[in-house]
Parts: C-alpha cells; sequence; structure tokens
C-alpha cells in the first residue's frame, strides 16, 4: 500500500498537468487527486518540521495561525500543547487538503482549531492580533510571498512570533555566514521543482532577517524520496516582530 500511494502522489508531481486559471485553481489541480496520500509522502520530503514547532513559544490562552497549513498535520508537531491554546485557524486555498484537515480535527477532537479556506496574502483573523503566525513548506508555493509575510506581520501582535520553514537556493555570493549552494542546487534544483508550481527563492531568509528580529535561524539539506544523490536545501527560521 505504501509503494502504490508513493506512486499515486509521484504521479501528481511529475506528470499530471497542472490546470486552472488562478492560484487557487492550480492548487487544487495539483493536491485534489493527491490530498489523501499527502502526508505519507511529505513526511520524508519536507523536513525541519518538528524543529520549527519545538522551537515556538505560544503563551498559555495564545492564538496562532498556520498560513498554508494544508491537511493540519503540522498541528501534530505541537503535541499536547494544543489544548493550552485559545485559538488556532488553519488557513489554506486548497478545499481538498482542508477536508483531510477536517477530518483529523474531529478524530483528535481539536475543539479550539478551525480551518478557513482564504488566500494567506489577505487574510486577516476575526480574532484580532495574534500571538505565532507560522508557513510550513506554504511561501514556495504563494506567488506573492512577500504579500504573505507582510500581511503576517500585520496580524502579529508587537512582539508576536513567526516561524517558517521552506526549500530555498543561496544566492551565488550569499553575504558572510550564509551557505553557497553549487551551480546544480542553484540552477537545476528551481526549476525541477517549479515544474509543480513551487518556486524556491534566494529572498526569503533576506527577508525574514530585515523584518522580524530573529531568535533561530538554520539552514540545512534534506533528501527527495526516489532521487539519489540529489539533496533540497531547507531553511528554519524564528523571528519577533518588532515592538
Amino acid at each position: 500500500m505504501g509503494l502504490l500511494s508513493d506512486l499515486k502522489t509521484l504521479y501528481y508531481i511529475t506528470l499530471k498537468p497542472i490546470r486552472g486559471s488562478d492560484h487557487a485553481a492550480r492548487l487544487e489541480s495539483f493536491y485534489a487527486g493527491q490530498a489523501e496520500e499527502y502526508d505519507n509522502f511529505r513526511r520524508r520530503l519536507l523536513q525541519g518540521r518538528q524543529e520549527l514547532y519545538s522551537a515556538l513559544t505560544i503563551p498559555e490562552g495564545g492564538i496562532w495561525v498556520d498560513l498554508g497549513g494544508g491537511t493540519g498535520a503540522n498541528l501534530e508537531f505541537f503535541g499536547d500543547r494544543i489544548a493550552r491554546l485559545q485559538k488556532i485557524y488553519l488557513v489554506d486555498l486548497s478545499h481538498s487538503l482542508l477536508q483531510v484537515a477536517n477530518q483529523r480535527i474531529r478524530e483528535r477532537g481539536w475543539t479550539n482549531v478551525e480551518t478557513v479556506e482564504a488566500d494567506a496574502t489577505v487574510y486577516q483573523p476575526a480574532a484580532g492580533p495574534v500571538d505565532v503566525v507560522t508557513f510550513s513548506y506554504s511561501l514556495t508555493m504563494i506567488p506573492e510571498w512577500y504579500a504573505a509575510l507582510d500581511q503576517a506581520r500585520a496580524m502579529l501582535k508587537p512582539g508576536g512570533t513567526i516561524g517558517v520553514v521552506d526549500f530555498y537556493f543561496s544566492r551565488k555570493y550569499p553575504p558572510d555566514g550564509l551557505r553557497r549552494h553549487r551551480w546544480f542546487t542553484r540552477t537545476v534544483l528551481p526549476l525541477w521543482f517549479a515544474n509543480d508550481n513551487v518556486f524556491l527563492s534566494t529572498d526569503h531568509i533576506h527577508y525574514l532577517h530585515r523584518h522580524f528580529v530573529p531568535v533561530h535561524f538554520e539552514e540545512r539539506t534534506s533528501g527527495i524520496p526516489y532521487v539519489p544523490f540529489v539533496r533540497a536545501p531547507y531553511y528554519t527560521f524564528v523571528g519577533h516582530k518588532r515592538e
């Protein structure tokens, strides 16, 4: 069953054409057929999520917004701490992924978690300013990612926390202290990811450092299932909104 599930997912991420007249339609075209198998495959591909959510501090009774939260699998990394929060908004544009999230919410008995089908670049929670905003491998799938980060900054309370984990690639000549990736990683890998409308960027980490006070930052690489000898760079960032 695991191999068949992987083959189905691989078909959707490598062969099936992505169609749609706008970003929401293209996301649904990409995810609709693989939503049920999404978590099993991504668990091996999307590294750094446990480290990110372990590094987050959310105050008792706090409010958390997970932008591009998909199936809600990210919440699993937060464990029992979920019950201590007042509210968690799980925001995504894909209806199919949110259906899986709603099923997970029912099975876990999370009464304080609400799914919202909305665009991360314009979404504002009804509860007002929030304590934490996270992006887990979603910035690379948001064409106007800088607008999503600006929106996150706007909804955070002063001193609030942002957490991001995602793929990226380095500049050819990165500033001192940052990793420099080889030519293949900087040139070929972004083109391969772009086939699925996942747009790796050199600028996420620089934008985050410029607009938030960093408290944790790490650059790593992860393997890609069924693709030997190729490793995908990813970063984790935790920062605070400037007071």
